[in-house]
């Protein structure tokens, strides 16, 4: 029998993943959605959230970002009501704020902040107070300095975080949060804040490991969609057992033309290489850099929205993982992305991105009655 080099292996299974077809689902984008005052711009948007009134959470990396040029405060919220017209900013000069993340709302229009910067995650009540706080940043009095990524990694410190990036939650509002970056691990916390369990651990292959979880989700279910961007996949937990139960992958062909946002175009059977570095999935295509779940619609079914960084899609999903089509690609102008960091999707066919390269939000207007199925790359 003959064999096969590894480098070839890789490639093959690449190309076949490269070449599955999906339907494109045509799309608008609806132009100057949201209204700013005259003196306000957009920096890198990190974060976008829709509450039960159709009001728009922006969480944003400007205009009140201060300090040295590397290391400075970099957070804001800004409320938008359904028109898109500003409403004001909440939590002006928080404590908590250092580098923007993500924002949700919950069922009852609390809005969460995760703060990757200060390692905290703030709720405010719907007039804007902070009514919780999970976490707690390194004091100023101290030497405080950017977490030291070590190997192996150092066990995580049950209700503290390193670099957090998400927050979700379950049919008896237990709270799950992504964290994140050096933990890689889910903190799952009860409704009144109190500890729970820490869910998974670093790693890559089997389900549990996780390799920076960057963004998660719930169904009407209460089960948690984890987005295990470094290694290319979404993962669920089981909110009774606390155990992840399956895995989803985005696999769809991917134009022989795509061109990133920045930068060479990735080599992607190398990112998928067996012997790639832990993480190299990150750039590949189909990673989660995002996801959202819809409320049920009329016959209690629910989507789930991807988003990756090349080609810069947003991919639609049902809950069971097959990639029902999706839109999009890389790019500067309407319609394009530049890193899609968070999705808002009050419904299947309204959805809003929050992009940090482009230093934006669109709203998105979808027509899967419209979708054609693509070839491109074949």
């Amino acid at each position: 029998m003959k064999r096969v080099p590894i480098a070839l292996i890789a490639l093959l299974g690449a190309t076949s993943y490269a070449q599955q077809t999906v339907p494109e689902i045509p799309f608008d984008s609806v132009p100057n959605f949201l209204k700013l005052p005259a003196d306000m711009n957009l920096g890198e948007v990190s974060g976008i959230a829709v509450n039960s009134k159709g009001d728009i959470a922006v969480y944003t990396r400007s205009n009140s970002a201060g300090g040295p040029a590397y290391g400075a405060t970099a957070s804001q919220v800004l409320l938008f009501d359904k028109t898109g017209k500003f409403l004001r900013e909440i939590g002006k000069g928080l404590y908590a704020w250092s580098y923007a993340h993500a924002v949700r709302f919950d069922k009852d229009d609390n809005l969460w902040a995760i703060d990757k910067g200060s390692d905290m995650i703030v709720r405010f009540n719907p007039e804007g107070r902070v009514t919780m706080v999970f976490g707690r940043k390194k004091e100023a009095s101290d030497n405080a300095e950017p977490w030291e990524r070590v190997n192996p990694p150092r066990p995580p410190v049950p209700g503290q975080f390193r670099q957090p990036t998400d927050v979700a939650f379950d049919t008896d509002g237990n709270i799950y949060i992504s964290d994140g970056y050096i933990n890689s691990r889910v903190a799952k916390f009860t409704k009144d804040g109190d500890w729970v369990a820490s869910i998974g651990e670093p790693g890559g292959g089997k389900l549990g490991n996780l390799n920076t979880p960057h963004t998660i989700a719930n169904d009407a279910k209460g089960n948690i969609y984890v987005g295990d961007r470094g290694n290319r996949r979404i993962q669920v937990i089981d909110p009774k057992t606390n155990q992840f139960v399956r895995e989803i992958k985005i696999d769809a062909h991917v134009p022989a033309d795509a061109q990133p946002w920045m930068g060479a175009k990735p080599d992607v059977a190398r990112l998928l290489a067996a012997d790639a570095p832990p993480g190299s999935a990150t750039m590949a295509p189909g990673a989660p850099w995002a996801v959202c779940v819809t409320p049920p619609n009329a016959s209690g079914t629910q989507y789930l929205y991807s988003s990756d960084a090349f080609p810069g899609r947003v991919y639609k999903l049902s809950l069971d993982g097959k990639v029902l089509g999706m839109l999009g690609k890389s790019g500067h102008q309407p319609k394009q992305f530049g890193w899609i960091h968070e999705i808002a999707c009050p419904s299947e066919n309204e959805i809003y991105v929050a992009e940090l390269l482009n230093w934006r939000v669109q709203k998105l207007m979808l027509h899967p009655q419209q979708a054609k199925l693509s070839t491109a790359g074949q």
